[in-house]
């Protein structure tokens, strides 16, 4: 579920002002318009709820030889002498002026700002506040903000400031929000109960709203923020809460009760436990007579497709069929290549649905699968075509399922009447995060590898080792091994990260002058589906030695005698996304390796280097890398499904997620159709984001 682009939880909760259009702001043109748009503000109310992004604290006064270079403070000084009006070549003014307090003095520069030479007076004291330059012994201020002593309004307080976009700037958002909270009264309908209130000491909505933009002191600030966080994470997972109690009430297919030992002891190997408990909670579900909609997460080679196959197994016992969507045409041949392995044993008919088959074979599979003839199919997207119809379908199985939307398995449920829903991520995520990212979905972790897989041996490295590096990719593929390359860019920037591997530029390099003996191929995003396919299965088919990509590969072809991944400028990529990647490898019965060249990143890219050279279990990494950098980058992008919170942050707040969540859980199993009139408010809020994720909503 994304909340990224939900509007505002006011409904009707306040003054019609708010919904008034942002054009009737003075001041506010087509263009400002236009500009505030691209913020996500239309409209006042949108104001009350764009909260800053950070504050300027000018109520710290500092003496003049205790100022330190690099830090932001005020200054309360006179103007020692007339300020002085400089022009220079460039055709820019300089006003200079020097001021002085008890302790020492310091010199101002102001570009630009021909009047201030005229502002400011010999002999009278001021404010001043800006960034500290210069050095310690000789401190300077270049454009600082200034008001008379006796006359403070800019400074003395906690200022706000926002996220822009060209056109504006600092006070004109400030003047809009202020206009904003004096249409919105003393009395809006809030969306958190009184209960919920009085129990987690909140302040007032009118509060909140108030110190979030014009924060009074310090401490009203931590109150104001503390209260719209747990709201926001609270709204969040009443909705979760409350569309969690309507799945358990809706009615589904529930499958007979088969013996699972029937499956099991066909297998050409031994399920873990982790395995066999997800196996179990999956088909308990089945059973249940509830449509099932489970995530079964488990790391990079924990053996997910089996848990999927007898799912599989378990509802053509009852005589049902099942689809096993896959976000690529490679992905989907290899799983229906696994599959038709693990169920053919048992008499089970597996097929193939892609866009790329061919018309008679499509045809016939679409014939088929509408008399019954196929129990299970694995396709893409082509399998919630119009034309595609199932004689009995009661399972849908998703694989990486944050690689489509919502609506394309919705769709794809819709195929069927209330079939189960099962969901595979091979993402490791930390599980109060896959609580949100998932929505209302059940999770069972496979939490252990199956037994003697080698663990892939990893090496940070810098410059000083490519030549050694070079030297093994030879040596592997003299072998008979093949190798992935990775790079962060597509082509070469022009910005100042030059030093970044261009994947285009690279790949010409390896294939002219390093290793011009072998076959080098390259992939990536912007190549043609049918492109992309068309390298990956020549790479698979042991055609290409070298596969140069980008991260396209991340949920990837299964090649077992890949044994080494080179990740190129490794600090600009997650530690989740760097272990995915390094899951390519180690797939098959020789030793794999990934080396990961640093970039410029310091000591602090390699500290996180140093994490995943010593671990190979995603789990502990995906924590690791929510701490480090938060869930914006979790994924490496936004679209993802990862929700967009406008105050919260689930790197930092993820004690205030804990008590939203159980108090949400009780407050819906208290009324669970939210039919207080202490509960309107919530309701309209939850509504509200209902509406507006109807493609996202889990």
């Amino acid at each position: 579920m994304s909340i990224e682009k939900a509007p505002l939880h006011f409904g009707a909760d306040v003054s019609p002002r708010l919904k008034t259009a942002v054009s009737a702001l003075r001041g506010v043109g087509p263009a400002r318009v236009k500009a505030l748009s691209k913020l996500g503000i239309t409209t006042l109310g949108d104001f009350i709820r764009f909260y800053p992004r950070t504050y300027e604290d000018r109520t710290r006064l500092s003496p003049i030889a205790a100022l330190v270079p690099g830090v932001s403070v005020c200054i309360t000084a006179m103007v020692a002498a007339q300020p002085r009006l400089h022009r220079v070549r460039s055709g820019r003014d300089l006003v200079k002026v020097r001021v002085v307090d008890d302790s020492g003095s310091l010199d101002i520069t102001f570009f630009n700002r021909a009047y201030v030479k005229n502002q400011l007076q010999p002999g009278n004291t001021y404010i001043f506040y800006g960034e500290v330059t210069g050095s310690a012994k000789r401190p300077e201020m270049i454009n600082p903000i200034f008001e008379p002593a006796d006359k403070p309004r800019a400074t003395g307080r906690l200022v706000p400031v926002y996220p822009l976009s060209a056109g504006l700037n600092q006070t004109f958002m400030a003047s809009c929000a202020r206009s904003a909270l004096d249409a919105l009264g003393d009395t809006p309908k809030d969306p958190l109960p009184l209960d919920v209130l009085q129990t987690f000491q909140l302040a007032s909505l009118r509060f909140a709203l108030e110190n979030i933009h014009f924060p009074t002191s310090a401490e009203a600030l931590d109150i104001a923020r503390r209260r719209l966080v747990f709201e926001e994470l609270f709204i969040f997972s009443s909705a979760l809460a409350y569309l969690r109690r309507g799945r358990k009430k809706a009615e589904g297919r529930a499958l007979g009760e088969h013996n699972l030992e029937e499956f099991f002891s066909k297998l050409p190997f031994t399920l873990t436990n982790a395995q066999k408990r997800a196996i179990s909670e999956a088909t308990e579900d089945m059973r249940r007579g509830v449509p099932m909609s489970r995530l079964v997460q488990g790391d990079v080679g924990s053996g997910k497709t089996v848990v999927a196959a007898a799912c599989c197994w378990y509802a053509w016992k009852s005589g049902c069929q099942s689809a096993f969507m896959a976000p690529t045409e490679i992905l989907a041949a290899q799983h229906e290549k696994t599959l038709w392995h693990l169920l053919e044993p048992h008499g089970m008919r597996v097929a193939l649905l892609t866009g790329s088959l061919p018309a008679k074979r499509k045809r016939t599979v679409l014939e088929q699968l509408q008399l019954g003839e196929v129990d299970v199919v694995v396709g893409t997207h082509a399998l919630i075509s119009e034309g595609v119809n199932f004689f009995d379908l009661s399972l849908v199985i998703t694989d990486e399922q944050h690689r489509f939307g919502v609506g394309q398995r919705s769709a794809l449920s819709r195929k069927g009447e209330h079939p189960h829903v099962l969901v595979m991520s091979a993402t490791p995520i930390p599980r109060t995060l896959a609580l949100i990212l998932y929505g209302d979905l059940d999770i069972s972790v496979i939490d252990e590898l199956p037994p003697g897989r080698t663990p892939v041996e990893t090496y940070a490295v810098d410059e000083r080792m490519r030549e050694r590096i070079y030297n093994f990719v030879r040596r592997l593929v003299s072998e008979g091994r093949q190798v992935y390359i990775v790079c962060p860019m597509v082509e070469e920037s022009n910005t100042a990260d030059l030093d970044l591997k261009s994947v285009k530029e690279y790949a010409e390099q390896l294939k002219n002058n390093v290793f011009p003996d072998l076959a080098v191929g390259l992939v990536h995003g912007k190549l043609r589906p049918g492109e992309k396919e068309a390298v990956m299965s020549a790479f698979a088919s042991g055609e290409l030695n070298i596969l140069v990509a980008t991260t396209v590969i991340e949920v990837g072809v299964d090649v077992p005698n890949a044994t080494l991944m080179i990740i190129e400028n490794a600090d600009r990529f997650g530690l989740s996304q760097l272990h995915q990647l390094r899951g390519r490898v180690g797939r098959g019965q020789h030793q794999s390796y990934c080396v990961l060249f640093e970039g410029g990143g310091g000591e602090v890219a390699r500290q996180r280097m140093k994490i995943l050279t010593e671990t190979n279990d995603g789990f502990k990494i995906a924590e690791e890398d929510l701490r480090l950098r938060g869930p914006g980058d979790f994924f490496g992008a936004r679209q993802h499904g990862l929700p967009g919170l406008r105050i919260a942050s689930l790197a930092t707040d993820m004690s205030s997620l804990s008590l939203a969540q159980r108090a949400a859980h009780e407050l819906i199993e208290r009324d669970p159709m939210l039919s207080s009139p202490e509960h309107a408010g919530l309701r309209d809020a939850i509504e509200n984001l209902m509406h507006t994720t109807a493609d996202t909503l889990n």
